[in-house]
């Protein structure tokens, strides 16, 4: 029972089972739960929804890589929703009942799916040091960051 719902919440409701992209669909999985935490609760709530995500993430990652040789399995996703909410806590208060935010929405998973991709840096360290549970969740939460101070930073510009 322990290992099928730690399968359920790594696979982020199933997401991770996609044939192809797993960590996109997830990402893409995430906006509809990030607009909803942003557009009631503004940074709170999408900051809220990351840290619970995150500590949830790696309970259920760490189920599913004792029992198998792949550290970093495609099925688990709820990295991919940490990280690409976390992008979106830089931007929280603009977020706040906003309905017309789409740009920002589309901005933030772009540039999160780049850096989760080319994992620069601290998401490169996260990737390939640490080979646990930690290192799974870490990496993307470190994306997270970089794109959302890059979300940051494309917004004031065009501000």
């Amino acid at each position: 029972m322990k290992n099928k719902i730690a399968h359920i919440l790594a696979s982020y409701f199933g997401l991770g089972y996609a044939p192809k992209a797993s960590g996109t669909v997830g990402s893409l999985g995430t906006l509809p739960v990030a607009f909803l935490m942003a557009y009631f609760f503004g940074t709170a709530g999408i900051l809220a929804a990351t840290i619970i995500a995150f500590f949830i993430g790696v309970w259920a990652t760490h189920e599913i890589i004792s029992h198998q040789e792949e550290k970093d399995p495609s099925l688990v996703v709820i990295d991919e929703f940490a990280g690409q909410m976390l992008t979106f806590v830089f931007v929280g208060q603009l977020l706040y009942q906003n309905l017309n935010a789409w740009l920002v929405y589309l901005i933030g998973f772009v540039l999160f799916r780049i850096f989760d991709i080319v994992k620069l840096g601290p998401v490169k360290w996260a990737d390939t040091k640490l080979k646990n549970a930690w290192g799974v969740m870490l990496d993307d939460v470190f994306a997270g960051i970089i794109a959302g101070a890059f979300l940051l930073g494309v917004l004031n510009l065009l501000a």
